[in-house]
């Protein structure tokens, strides 16, 4: 009777496994050892913790991800090496031609070796292969911004209608304080409440899926803008995990 306890126990925690025990860890030490790393990227590696993040998401070869505003292309090389010829990433990037322009994307696609990009527009986002995960990182907050008047409730749908059930979006941003208005906080300090990343999320369908503390850090006072040098590089920052149901 106890060995049958045991075994459906056993049973519904593995049905229950959080995204990282999908991870695929060999092939994401493997794209973060990878020599085609400009070495910039290389020594940003102790702050930004990618093997975490990418065993957090649960990245693995064959997945088709979506990046959101990558910015310098940090993660994108990361993710194109981790999901391999099998997989799909889609980078979702500003006009071209606008003020906000972040060309690293296009230009990391164009490279040898990583023809599994494909370079979109985030506004609006097209039709594209169901998704397993969707990644933005520093920069939620910035769909906040006065000058960006996103509807994130229609932001937010709008990747749960892109995912697979089961897949998950993950967030990472910069910590403000409880109860910080999310339009006038972004505007000033780039910034945003984790309270209101959940409320937004969960609005549009998500669960909740867990967290990860390795980019936290409590010596933050969270009212000065994240650009301050004294605290750039080193803000508290929150590592969200939401799933789309089954």
């Amino acid at each position: 009777m106890k060995l049958g306890l045991m075994a459906a126990a056993l049973a519904a925690a593995l049905l229950a496994s959080p995204a990282w025990a999908d991870a695929d860890k060999a092939a994401i030490a493997a794209a973060i050892a990878d020599s085609s790393r400009p070495a910039a990227d290389v020594a940003r590696d102790a702050a930004r913790k990618p093997a975490e993040m990418a065993e957090f998401a649960g990245l693995k070869p064959g997945d088709t991800v979506l990046e959101l505003l990558p910015g310098g292309g940090y993660f994108t090389r990361i993710f194109s090496k981790i999901v391999g010829p099998s997989g799909k990433l889609y980078v979702a990037i500003p006009d071209p031609k606008g003020p906000d322009a972040e060309p690293a994307a296009a230009a990391i696609a164009s490279l040898p070796g990583y023809g599994n990009i494909a370079v979109v527009a985030i506004q609006p986002l097209p039709a594209m292969a169901p998704l397993d995960v969707v990644w933005t990182s520093w920069n939620y907050h910035d769909l906040h911004l006065s000058r960006v008047h996103a509807d994130m409730a229609q932001v937010d749908k709008g990747w749960f209608a892109l995912l697979k059930p089961g897949g998950v979006v993950v967030i990472v941003d910069h910590v403000a304080l409880p109860g910080s208005p999310g339009t006038e906080t972004a505007d000033k300090l780039h910034r945003i409440d984790p309270a209101l990343i959940k409320s937004e999320m969960e609005g549009a369908g998500f669960v909740f899926d867990g967290e990860s503390d390795v980019l936290r850090n409590p010596n933050d006072p969270h009212t000065i803008i994240v650009f301050d040098p004294s605290i750039r590089g080193k803000t508290d920052q929150i590592v969200y995990r939401f799933k789309k149901p089954n």
